[in-house]
């Protein structure tokens, strides 16, 4: 027999096939925190494939605090495009008994002598000694098999295919010997991408067309743009961690090089009191510089109208009970909108 590490690669289609088609209640991969299959009394882990290898869904879970109500959101996208973090780690998943489990499920499945033939994969790692003997029955209660889990958003990326080895057993009170095994850093990088931070369409005066050489005043909902926190947490473990995003500039692209922005940089600060720019009061000249906007130098004629992009820069730090936390990357999330420039219209007498 190859080794089982080959012989699970080479059978990932085939065990994927067998996952599929096994009851539920029978299988590993058909429970979860909701109720799913019970083996022994004890909460079942819902097994996955991760790339060619026995993984697990992840069982972090989220809160969040802060967020908009009544507003559309999306998620930040880092400032910095070289930070890369973990798109899969490994976490608690399985008992002795449910690894055992799990592998006599795969056994039932008899179709072409299949489950047999993954079954006899398994057993050879978790039960004959390489490296496990009889799926470490004797000790159980004692630790737990750690399996690959995938952060879901980012499933189709090549860093969702780094955690590529079997369950391995991590006894109880003792670090896991594993450079991606779920920590209190893995959490908040998690919780980065689970922030829900508001949309940034801005609001303009005038509202629909302006004109060439007169400025566009913008500005943004002060109550909309707070604080938003998201603490990430691994039921059983102890182990949490909270990333929180705060707004700090408002960054304006005109969709055109024909135009100037205020202030000159592009850059709206938040001020002490959240707001973003400032509403134009009725009769205030329509020459009069805004705190934050846009002046467009040319009509933008019978072509399509030139695309508005606002863009919020959020400051993301985090913290946990166990480790000090720090900052991480600077987040964005922008949109656009479309606005009409038109000549001003002169009258010859």
């Amino acid at each position: 027999m190859s080794t089982p590490k080959s012989a699970a690669h080479w059978a990932a289609p085939v065990l994927a096939m067998v996952m599929a088609l096994l009851p539920g209640a029978a299988y590993a991969a058909g429970g979860d925190t909701e109720g799913g299959g019970d083996f022994g009394g004890e909460q079942q882990s819902r097994g996955t494939i991760q790339d060619k290898d026995l993984g697990v869904q992840t069982k972090i879970q989220t809160t969040v605090k802060g967020s908009p109500k009544s507003t559309k959101t999306g998620t930040l996208t880092p400032a910095n495009s070289n930070w890369d973090p973990p798109a899969c780690w490994y976490e608690p998943a399985y008992t002795p008994k449910q690894i055992e489990a799990t592998v006599k499920a795969i056994r039932s499945f008899k179709a072409f002598s299949i489950g047999d033939l993954v079954g006899g994969v398994f057993d050879s790692y978790f039960k004959e000694g390489h490296p496990y003997k009889n799926y470490n029955l004797d000790k159980q209660g004692e630790g737990q098999f750690w399996a690959a889990a995938v952060d879901d958003e980012r499933k189709d990326e090549p860093a969702a295919k780094a955690c590529d080895k079997l369950p391995f057993w991590v006894a109880k009170g003792e670090p896991p010997k594993e450079r991606l095994a779920v920590s209190p850093r893995i959490l908040a990088e998690y919780a980065y991408g689970q922030i829900p931070v508001p949309d940034t369409e801005i609001k303009r005066a005038p509202e629909g067309e302006t004109k060439v050489n007169l400025p566009t005043w913008a500005w943004l909902d002060k109550a909309k743009f707070k604080k938003i926190s998201v603490t990430a947490s691994l039921p059983g473990t102890g182990l949490s961690a909270t990333t929180t995003a705060e707004p700090v500039s408002l960054r304006l692209d005109p969709g055109t090089s024909d135009a100037e922005t205020y202030p000159s940089s592009g850059e709206c600060p938040i001020g002490d009191d959240g707001r973003i720019g400032a509403t134009r009061a009725k009769g205030t000249p329509a020459d009069t510089d805004p705190p934050c906007g846009v002046r467009y130098l040319r009509s933008s004629g019978d072509h399509a109208p030139y695309e508005l992009g606002a863009t919020i820069t959020w400051r993301v730090t985090w913290k946990s009970t166990t480790e000090p936390g720090g900052t991480l990357p600077p987040g964005e999330f922008g949109a656009t909108q479309d606005v009409v420039v038109r000549e001003i219209q002169s009258v010859n007498r």
